[in-house]
């Protein structure tokens, strides 16, 4: 295992909690690869912990679906599937679409200027090759329109889907020919709302959600194809 994180220490929340948000943060990040085996000694030791929260933490991420655990042959960080992306996609669209038709209608001009800002924001960090920077941005803007649908359990709930999308998020951020037509999205995203276009901005987020679908399904199948022609090529041997 020679990924790079390190804990974050919280004096407020108890060490399990502790390790548990530091390998849900790298899990989600890309730190962790999938299919990346996890020995709990190897953490510990690189968390500077016991055993014992890093075990309590492997039971509460594979809860999550972000491990898994094979009897006997210990635990490994959970592969993306088409399965998990198409489930969290179609529950974002419906919120994303129950957002942009509030912000349509509530939006201010300071609820405006945040979102213009967070649409040049990204634009901006596209040009620097750091995808957590990227990811962020990305947030800041989607979270800008959440933000002018001003309901409460809305964001609620966007926010606890964040973290699974996060992971999504990052896997297609890596591909630097999407960058370009992200921002273009952004932006007529932007305008449909100042707008008040509820429909086009709809349409718009659509697509952009669409091809993000795409984008992240093709890398999966590329991926397994590479893997499947890997074993082919042993197995000659």
């Amino acid at each position: 295992m020679t990924s790079d994180f390190s804990v974050n220490m919280n004096i407020y929340l108890p060490l399990r909690e502790v390790v548990f948000t530091t390998l849900r943060q790298a899990i989600l990040k890309g730190e962790l690869k999938p299919g990346e085996r996890l020995m709990e000694i190897a953490l510990a030791e690189k968390l500077g912990v016991s055993r014992t929260p890093v075990r309590e933490a492997m039971r509460k991420l594979e809860q999550e679906g972000l491990v898994v655990m094979v009897p006997r042959k210990g635990a490994h960080v959970a592969n993306i599937t088409e399965k998990d992306l198409n489930d969290v996609l179609e529950v974002r669209m419906t919120l994303e679409n129950m957002a942009i038709e509030k912000a349509c209608k509530l939006i201010d001009e300071e609820g405006l200027d945040r979102l213009r800002d967070a649409a040049e924001t990204f634009e901006r960090v596209t040009r620097e090759d750091n995808l957590v920077h990227r990811a962020e941005a990305d947030v800041e803007f989607h979270e800008a329109i959440y933000k002018a649908a001003d309901n409460k359990r809305l964001n609620q709930v966007l926010n606890n889907l964040r973290e699974q999308i996060y992971r999504y998020r990052v896997e297609y951020l890596k591909e630097e020919e999407t960058l370009e037509q992200l921002v273009k999205e952004h932006k007529e995203i932007t305008e449909a709302i100042s707008l008040r276009d509820v429909e086009r901005a709809q349409s718009i987020m659509y697509n952009h959600l669409e091809n993000q679908r795409r984008a992240i399904i093709h890398s999966i199948r590329s991926e397994k194809e590479a893997m499947e022609e890997t074993k082919g090529t042993g197995r000659k041997k």
